[in-house]
């Protein structure tokens, strides 16, 4: 038997789309397997069965925060596990040294590193998408993307745009690619900054300020879930969005990894989202592996070209043959 060392990476909200995961579920029942345990469990939550949201759903309700989570999530781990499936059946054996997600894809790449169940993970990023959706929509908030931008421009953005609003960067997802969150009066304002330091700021279509103190109203309905979760220490490393390294890596507060994965993950909500650092402290401490993107999309495949493209990153999107 032959044994491969892996890294994963898990997407985020935006890779979404519809008839995502379809191909896995008729290929792999493994893959069917996950989408029929996500239907028992979610039931009609979503005003529809999950795997037809997906499959088949419109492009609307697939798009809402709320719906889009639990999708994504459910359709990373059935590709996750059609991919172990199709390894086994040819005499191989993966093995996973790291994962890592953005913002949701977080709690996929833990529930693949063995620190929350399927059903609790997918329980904790359905409330989270609601919670998420319901703060979007109490303020008028948005998010912009700056293109060309450095930590240092972004902040200088940020400064001199806000004003009286929140106004912070939200995501840093590659060198050049930094996206800022808060009041819609501020994003506006942050398109003019933006021209003056010569950086293109594009609006995102999104629901409101994710990851900037407009969703704490979303983090404390978070904390209360995630109070009454197990959580295990991961076996391979686990990246948090929030520090830019591994869960518990560095950390002399005393905590477990246990409690230190509960506290990111609430803080992840009103925190920028550090993957362009995940990646390079994977690359530095990891160790040698295969990287794969788990379905839906390639996005992750696209950001690492930015960060080191050195680094080959194998999609998943759909079944190779």
């Amino acid at each position: 038997m032959t044994t491969n060392k892996v890294i994963l990476l898990c997407p985020g909200q935006g890779a979404q789309r519809v008839g995502m995961g379809k191909a896995w579920f008729e290929h792999a029942p493994a893959a069917a397997q996950t989408f029929g345990a996500a239907d028992e469990i979610l039931g009609d939550r979503l005003g529809i069965r999950l795997s037809e949201l997906c499959f088949s759903g419109s492009a609307d309700r697939l798009n809402r925060t709320d719906a889009a989570q639990p999708a994504i999530y459910t359709t990373s781990v059935a590709c996750y596990q059609a991919m172990i499936a199709e390894a086994q059946a040819a005499g191989n054996e993966i093995d996973i040294i790291a994962t890592a997600g953005l913002s949701l894809g977080e709690y996929t790449a833990l529930h693949l590193a063995g620190a929350i169940s399927f059903a609790d993970g997918l329980e904790l990023v359905t409330l989270r998408g609601r919670a998420m959706q319901e703060a979007a929509e109490a303020v008028d908030s948005s998010m912009v993307a700056l293109i060309g931008a450095d930590e240092a421009q972004a902040v200088e953005v940020c400064e001199a745009a806000a004003a009286d609003d929140i106004l912070v960067p939200a995501n840093f997802n590659a060198p050049g690619q930094i996206v800022l969150s808060g009041h819609s009066a501020a994003c506006d304002r942050a398109q003019v900054e933006a021209e003056k330091l010569g950086l293109r700021a594009t609006r995102l279509e999104v629901a409101g300020a994710f990851h900037s103190p407009l969703m704490a109203p979303a983090a404390d309905r978070l904390r209360e879930a995630l109070d009454k979760v197990e959580i295990r220490a991961p076996k391979p490393l686990v990246c948090s969005n929030v520090t830019g390294a591994g869960h518990g890596q560095g950390d002399d507060s005393g905590a477990t990894v246990e409690e230190t994965i509960r506290t990111r993950l609430v803080e992840q909500l009103t925190h920028p989202v550090r993957w362009a650092d995940n990646c390079r402290w994977l690359a530095e401490n990891a160790g040698e592996a295969a990287w794969h993107e788990m379905a839906p999309g390639k996005t992750l495949m696209g950001l690492m070209r930015r960060i080191d493209r050195t680094i080959k990153v194998v999609k998943h999107d759909e079944p190779t043959d």
